[in-house]
């Protein structure tokens, strides 16, 4: 009896136990951390590393201390134990002292050595196709490149350097080693080529030359910016390339750059599209400026070039707010001149926000060109790779890489060969692979439309933080937790309202309108530090999909046995599926590899757990009789063949799902990070036998678009009503060879193919996709 009671009480705590260990997770995981520390450990980890794989050497000798400790700190904030200088004004004093004896570089000069430079010569001269020839009055040809080049930048003025540096960080280093800086940014807001120049100015990196995009600004503004050291293009090199003046145009903006590479003038580049364009991720323009910088590496004008790459966040994007659905609205001299005293002085009852500014590691762009090209294998398209799966005529995926470059280039500018043109493109993103754990932050997730606690979410805004860090992003903020999240609804209290309860708690509600959409697009901010997890929750939701239904229980699915073929295969097709500008994976990295990434992530995390099949061989027996008879009994001496050929193929892998009590929330939650752009897609397939083609892109866009709005109305997921997911369907349904472009007097027509016209076809489009959603 006492043997029973003893039991029925273990029994008891048991299930007590993990009663509280569900309730726990449903909330999540309760209040257990106070206070909030920006690491793990006692050292803060250096995040940015550039590629081992591509840049071995950079790597090894590029990576010291004193980039670590390169920070940004408020000179406001800087105490007597920081310095010796006693009083706030002494020490702001000093240092606008030092900051007057910056260099600034005259460049008087630079518009005659442009001019005598070999390309424009022969422009000049006629030596290439399309120059001017030998008629033309040497005089009237010098006032055309100084007119180009007046398009391009201007001189600089030292008084309006001096008076627009933001005196907000003790003075800094970061050095070149005699080479030029080029750096690659992350592009967060309209103001970040006014802010990040006099940040970096205080920092003694000199004076920075910004590469802008037109759109951006208006003509006040950007012939205040040239005075600054902003670079324009000018509208002339868009010509053809029969033309003179395109011709003359590209030759000067080619012989800009190289005197400016050549002067050791940093260079800011942004590799992202302005916030509020709609289309691909990485800029066109961007690509055309960058790749100015490789060719003249590649003839020799400079040796080489440092890559800086650069990640700047903010915790409130700081421009003037604007609807996110109609086109970009160019910045206004005024209206930029605010918005930046704004963020000095946190004028006005605005809560006070915050810019963080990291610095990667620097990387060679020699060395990145020599090895990258060693890494490229076979292409294929989406079509070939996807479509005779999607149609059922084939059931093995390809072992090849997916060809897929949303950034064309802009005009006849970038006069590159298409090797090279690849060799921008996947450089561009391999920087911004990089400098995501720098620039990715954990936000309150996306309440649900009846509201959630205050303390539910205290306690995933705490969990969410640590497993942020946990994967090797960092998160840039530190505090009480209570503060941090009083701090975010503040920020957000345009989008979300607080009521009281009566057990006295709170009750976060988002306000009906935009700020669902708003909500919405701010979780998407926490897919790439979960976005290998993601991924694979997706491909065993699609391998789950046709055995058992997809509202049954955890522990049904937990019976089914995956094998790691089939998680390959399924990891593969919605790798393939999902477009290039979301994933932004390393161009060195093959798919097959990513899977096993992948794979390992899963398992590292809980959800998977190792299964040994019975009658199979433990995975740890590497037993002698694994061997084959030829190699047991090789003559001595026969080297013609390596002996890894002859081992026996190992036997595949089981796993199952684990059955912890945390894990169908946690699954649940990554495959929600991914549910707005599938769920969008099988929409977009579901709209094919609707939408009224042929059309123009924009016009079909626009169609889509409100049936996309028109459906989160009705299902309450507003995730999915973003015009760039939109635009982002229609271009992955062209590369997957539903829809079809041809030229036409309006811009480019798009119709549906001709296999994609019997409605069949189309459902098992929808299908194909829809096995990857979690309901």
């Amino acid at each position: 009896t006492d043997t029973m009671l003893e039991a029925r009480h273990q029994i008891q705590q048991r299930n007590t136990q993990n009663s509280q260990e569900t309730s726990l997770w449903s909330s999540g995981f309760g209040m257990k951390l106070e206070a909030v520390t920006p690491f793990l450990g006692k050292y803060r980890p250096f995040v940015g590393r550039c590629c081992q794989t591509c840049t071995p050497k950079s790597w090894e000798s590029l990576f010291h201390r004193s980039i670590m400790d390169l920070g940004f700190r408020n000179v406001i904030l800087v105490k007597e134990e920081n310095t010796r200088f006693r009083g706030w004004l002494v020490r702001r004093l000093c240092y606008f002292l030092w900051s007057l004896e910056q260099p600034i570089p005259p460049g008087q000069d630079a518009p005659q050595k442009i001019m005598e430079s070999t390309g424009v010569q022969n422009v000049i001269s006629g030596r290439v196709p399309g120059g001017a020839g030998e008629g033309q009055v040497p005089g009237l040809v010098k006032k055309e490149v100084q007119r180009i080049l007046g398009h391009i930048q201007a001189p600089l003025r030292p008084f309006l350097l001096r008076f627009g540096e933001r005196l907000d960080s003790p003075p800094g280093e970061l050095d070149g080693q005699g080479l030029p800086l080029v750096l690659l940014s992350t592009h967060k807001s309209l103001l970040d080529g006014i802010l990040l120049p006099f940040v970096l100015l205080s920092q003694g990196l000199g004076v920075l030359r910004v590469a802008w995009d037109p759109r951006t600004c208006s003509p006040t503004l950007r012939a205040l910016l040239k005075k600054l050291g902003g670079l324009f293009l000018p509208p002339e090199v868009n010509l053809t390339l029969d033309s003179s003046e395109g011709v003359l145009a590209r030759a000067v903006a080619h012989a800009a750059m190289e005197q400016l590479l050549v002067s050791r003038q940093p260079l800011l580049i942004f590799l992202e599209e302005p916030p509020g364009a709609q289309g691909p991720r990485l800029s066109a323009l961007g690509q055309t400026w960058l790749g100015l910088v490789v060719q003249s590496v590649q003839v020799g004008v400079i040796p080489d070039a440092m890559l800086v790459p650069v990640a700047i966040t903010y915790d409130l994007v700081p421009d003037a707010p604007r609807d996110v659905y109609h086109a970009l609205t160019p910045l206004g001299l005024w209206t930029g001149a605010l918005a930046v005293l704004r963020i000095l002085r946190c004028w006005g009852r605005s809560p006070r926000v915050c810019v963080r500014v990291h610095l990667a590691q620097p990387f060679s762009l020699q060395e990145y060109t020599i090895n990258a090209r060693s890494c490229w294998g076979s292409r294929q398209t989406l079509e070939q790779l996807l479509q005779p799966i999607v149609l059922g005529q084939c059931t093995v995926v390809p072992d090849t890489e997916k060809e897929q470059e949303w950034t064309p280039a802009t005009g006849p500018l970038l006069a590159l060969k298409e090797e090279d043109q690849l060799l921008v493109r996947r450089l561009s993103r391999h920087v911004l692979n990089g400098v995501w754990p720098s620039c990715s932050a954990p936000v309150l997730p996306c309440p649900p439309s009846q509201g959630v606690f205050l303390s539910q979410l205290l306690g995933e805004f705490s969990w969410l933080t640590e497993e942020t860090l946990l994967r090797g992003f960092d998160v840039g903020f530190s505090g009480q937790l209570r503060c941090l999240v009083q701090h975010t609804l503040s920020l957000l209290r345009a989008h979300v309202a607080l009521l009281r309860v009566h057990q006295g708690d709170l009750l976060v509600v988002p306000r009906p309108g935009p700020g669902l959409t708003h909500l919405a697009r701010l979780s998407a901010e926490l897919l790439p530090a979960f976005l290998s997890e993601a991924v694979g929750a997706c491909a065993v939701r699609g391998l789950l999909a046709g055995r058992v239904p997809p509202e049954g229980p955890w522990e049904l699915q937990g019976i089914e046995l995956l094998s790691q073929n089939e998680l390959y295969r399924q990891i593969l097709l919605l790798l393939h599926l999902l477009p290039q500008d979301l994933l932004l994976l390393q161009p060195c990295q093959s798919s097959y590899c990513y899977c096993q990434e992948v794979l390992d992530r899963l398992i590292q995390c809980g959800l998977l757990v190792a299964e040994e099949t019975p009658g199979s061989r433990p995975a740890c027996d590497t037993g002698r009789q694994r061997l084959s008879a030829k190699l047991l009994w090789k003559p001595s001496g026969d080297f013609t063949d390596s002996d890894s050929d002859d081992f026996e193929e190992a036997e595949g892998r089981y796993f199952r799902l684990s059955q912890q009590s945390r894990c169908p929330d946690f699954f649940l939650f990554l495959c929600r990070l991914l549910s707005p752009l599938l769920k969008a897609f099988a929409q977009a397939a579901a709209f094919l036998h609707q939408g009224r083609l042929p059309d123009t892109e924009s016009g079909y866009t626009e169609q889509l678009l409100q049936f996309l709005q028109a459906t989160a109305q009705e299902e309450g997921f507003f995730e999915c009503a973003d015009p760039n997911i939109a635009i982002s369907a229609i271009w992955t349904f062209r590369d997957l060879g539903v829809l079809q472009q041809t030229p036409g007097p309006a811009g480019p027509m798009l119709y549906l193919s001709p296999t994609f016209t019997s409605r069949e076809n189309q459902e098992k489009l929808e299908q194909f996709i829809r096995q990857f959603v979690c309901s």
